[in-house]
């Protein structure tokens, strides 16, 4: 019997980007498990979504410990107990210590709301329309310590309307990021995407750039 893929969740608001990643999964799309879905906020509408899908939680609060590092720390340590294959950044608002992260090279994900390497960190919907930028989009990529700077895996990408502003922009990203994710997850899970020696590399072979979604699958 095969033993299925194992999926760790990290996110701090209400849960979207889980939510497809659920929903993925009761589809069948999606064949993995998912061990935890931890979060920086009690209150988190994710938690929420992991309890009702019967996912185990866990919250740990940042006003606990002494500082970031201490924090992150204590995160990783009870997500490495529940022994996922892969963690996934699904809104998690921090920044983590480097130190946190070196364990968990190649085995963490993230999904940023641009088309990466521009507008790392916040406020990226603001940014493209200011800049005057006819697309927008969304990149998933490898987390290292370099804030949303890790080897990008696949983007989705989409024009900019006239009648864009940002909450309209952000809503219509939303809607391929659920998408995006998911996809990345899956060829993941399937052994066909992997970080090896600093490049992403699919079925074994190195990309020159990052896939693009067309539909909801990854293509070169």
């Amino acid at each position: 019997m095969t033993t299925p893929f194992r999926i760790a969740v990290l996110a701090s608001g209400r849960g979207s980007n889980l939510a497809a990643l659920l929903a993925a999964r009761d589809r069948g799309e999606l064949p993995v498990e998912f061990v935890l879905v931890a979060s920086d906020k009690a209150d988190a509408g994710a938690l929420a979504l992991a309890g009702e899908a019967g996912v185990p939680t866990l919250a740990l609060s940042p006003r606990d410990y002494a500082d970031r590092a201490s924090f992150d720390h204590a995160l990783f340590e009870r997500v490495a107990g529940m022994k996922p294959d892969l963690l996934v950044l699904a809104g998690f608002m921090r920044i983590i210590d480097g130190a946190a992260l070196t364990p968990w090279a190649g085995r963490m994900i993230n999904v940023h709301p641009s088309l990466l390497p521009k507008y790392r960190g916040l406020h990226t919907h603001r940014r493209a329309l200011a800049a005057g930028d006819t697309e927008h989009g969304a990149s998933v990529h490898f987390v290292t310590a370099e804030l949303d700077g890790g080897p990008v895996i696949a983007q989705a990408r989409m024009p900019i309307e006239p009648g864009d502003d940002e909450q309209r922009l952000a809503e219509r990203l939303l809607a391929l990021e659920h998408r995006l994710l998911p996809a990345v997850v899956a060829d993941i899970a399937a052994g066909r995407i992997a970080l090896r020696d600093g490049r992403v590399c699919l079925d074994g072979q190195a990309l020159a750039a990052p896939l693009n979604l067309r539909g909801g699958t990854l293509a070169r």
